[in-house]
């Protein structure tokens, strides 16, 4: 079973470098089975959001692993409509219920909408009550980012964007790294889009170490000192992902990859007005 390191947050909280997203994974059996394999796995991040309707699942999937709660460490995160002072506070009692779990390792806001200053001065007293570990934010740019520190005692511990080698967030990156605020990506396969797997590049230097283009990725990600969260429903390619410990990508491969990086989003801008209307009005499932 493969050890995974880990990185020390803003607080002194230590998270694993490498966990296990569970996003669109919407049949509640098939969520619980894959998380499940995770945590047998050797996982011990799981990420999810009341947003994804699977919390409950993987709640499940804790409690049948055996895994004491302490070993592990839980994500999950707020969606628009629960944003404010009092909607958050029920909001993450009902993630906690649904997961089963006394406390939160990460609570972040899904998305940078709302009334996100309530929603983190709930979560700062949560925080203070010890029910949360740490909090932190999803797809903040640095100007959002940087208006709630201003206006906040406690700085968010983690950003969680889309990063990927197609959209490396390089200025992003370096930006958290001056604030004190861990980056972690979502979509690190971009969902396969772009012909990610098919990539010449990437494939030439998974050849070169013997390894598949996934495990390129995720180690090109945890080199760089980001948290990743790839999701897969294959046991086999569960175990892959985490086997990414025992070597490492050499500078000239780093760099060449950083080629790839179109700094664009494979998926939508948070900026787009259409974009921002049409997450305004998705209703979390209840």
């Amino acid at each position: 079973m493969s050890t995974v390191p880990s990185v020390t947050l803003n607080n002194g909280v230590s998270m694993p470098i490498l966990g296990f997203g569970v996003f669109q994974m919407n049949d509640a059996a098939t969520c619980e089975q894959s998380v499940l394999h995770a945590l047998r796995a050797g996982y011990r991040l799981i990420d999810t959001a009341a947003s994804y309707g699977n919390e409950a699942a993987v709640g499940q999937a804790m409690r049948r692993s055996g895994l004491a709660r302490e070993e592990l460490f839980i994500t999950t995160k707020l969606w628009i409509h629960d944003a404010g002072e009092e909607r958050t506070r029920e909001a993450c009692e009902r993630s906690m219920q649904r997961l089963g779990v006394e406390y939160l390792d990460l609570y972040l806001i899904h998305q940078p909408f709302g009334d996100v200053y309530g929603a983190w001065r709930a979560m700062e007293a949560l925080y203070r009550e010890g029910r949360i570990r740490a909090i932190g934010v999803s797809n903040f740019p640095p100007d959002r980012l940087v208006d709630l520190m201003v206006h906040h005692q406690v700085v968010p511990a983690v950003n969680q964007i889309e990063t990927h080698p197609f959209q490396q967030q390089i200025d992003m990156h370096r930006f958290l790294e001056e604030h004190t605020v861990q980056m972690e990506a979502w979509a690190p396969f971009a969902a396969g889009r772009n012909n990610m797997f098919g990539n010449e590049l990437l494939q030439s230097i998974a050849l070169a170490y013997d390894r598949s283009v996934a495990q390129i990725i995720l180690r090109w990600l945890t080199q760089r000192g980001v948290v990743a969260i790839p999701k897969s429903v294959r046991p086999e390619r569960i175990a892959e992902n985490l086997a990414i410990f025992d070597f490492a990508l050499q500078p000239e491969d780093m760099a060449a990859i950083a080629l790839l990086d179109t700094r664009t989003s494979s998926f939508f801008d948070h900026r787009d007005p259409a974009v921002v209307r049409r997450l305004g009005e998705m209703r979390r499932p209840t």
